[in-house]
């Protein structure tokens, strides 16, 4: 009976160990920072989980053009602007064990140009400018949802349900700029928002069939930048609400349904106030696993509520390749080559 019964265990441990690595790897490589242009959006499937102490680095790619600065997420819109950037981001991101919730810390720095023209109190700027942006540092940490996951077992057992998390991001104003010009990478001013991301699992926590609704609410904050071209500008906080509906279609490869809405952030010049956003965007997300460690995802979205000439006009093209690890599944990996 023994002898019959070992090779049936064996095998299980080993598909057990199989689908250990693969979890846990798919999981890591999901982990990609979010970009902090205008009217960007935190790519679906950021707030999922992994193993503490996972790491994560993204390459991604941003094309954007529209009515205000792609590089500024305070949306000051000039009616007859037409503004292009293509812009390369590179980050860094680290999920650790926090009172057995998760905690995550996360850096973003652009580079890349900036070009088109504008129109700023009553004077036409026709420019390039290229360089770094200014970076980003968020910071954060589950509320509501599975704790901390601390090992492969974990790993296996995890499942979002509902999940809340609450993020503070702040951005630096260190990113190339010239007063001089109305088109720069760096901003001048403090910025940074709040937010309340949330995981709703729809359905079985089975790869090939996973199913989540994400809502991600969040309230930008700014400084006033005093030396914009001679002026000072000034912005009220701006209200963002995302909202995917993610869906894998096989164990690799998966889609999303993407929505942003902008209210509030009334930018002033000199005093002078300008209107206050009113922007409704739709969008899309494809992604695909290419190995156990590196992910690749793509998507466009674009503002639809766009006629009036000093509504918020934008459209953005991304894609990223985002490679994760964690010394538990490149350990499972190594012993799988040694059999």
């Amino acid at each position: 009976m023994n002898i019959e019964t070992k090779p049936q265990r064996e095998g299980f441990h080993i598909s057990s160990s199989s689908r250990s690595r693969r979890l846990a790897t798919t999981i890591l490589a999901l982990t990609i920072l979010g970009p902090i242009f205008a009217f960007a959006q935190i790519p679906p499937r950021f707030y999922w989980k992994s193993l503490a102490g996972a790491n994560a680095v993204p390459v991604i790619y941003q094309s954007l053009s529209g009515n205000a600065n792609p590089m500024d997420p305070a949306d000051f819109v000039s009616a007859n602007a037409a503004i292009d950037a293509n812009v390369a981001m590179v980050g860094y991101a680290k999920l650790l064990p926090l009172f057995d919730r998760t905690l995550t810390l996360a850096v973003l720095e652009p580079v890349g140009r900036i070009s088109g023209e504008t129109t700023l109190a009553g004077r036409l700027y026709n420019q390039d400018a290229t360089g770094f942006g200014d970076p980003l540092l968020e910071v954060g940490y589950n509320l509501i949802g599975p704790k901390a996951i601390k090992n492969i077992p974990d790993m296996l057992r995890y499942e979002p349900k509902l999940s809340l998390d609450l993020i503070v991001d702040v951005v630096f104003p260190i990113g190339e700029y010239d007063s001089d010009e109305a088109l720069n990478l760096g901003m001048n001013r403090w910025y940074g928002r709040v937010g309340a991301p949330i995981v709703w699992q729809i359905g079985p926590w089975v790869p090939g069939r996973r199913t989540t609704f994400e809502v991600f609410p969040s309230v930008w904050f700014y400084g006033d930048n005093d030396d914009f071209v001679g002026h000072t500008l000034s912005t009220d906080p701006k209200f963002q609400l995302e909202a995917h509906l993610t869906r894998d279609f096989t164990e690799r490869f998966w889609g999303s349904l993407d929505t942003t809405y902008l209210a509030g952030g009334k930018s002033s010049l000199n005093g002078v106030a300008g209107d206050s956003l009113n922007t409704l965007g739709v969008g899309f997300t494809l992604g695909y696993q290419i190995t156990d460690n590196l992910s690749l995802t793509a998507g466009y979205i674009a503002t639809v509520n766009d006629s009036g000439p000093t509504d918020l006009r934008m459209d953005g093209f991304r894609i990223s390749l985002t490679y994760g690890w964690h010394k538990l599944v490149q350990g499972m990996n190594r012993l799988k080559s040694e059999e």
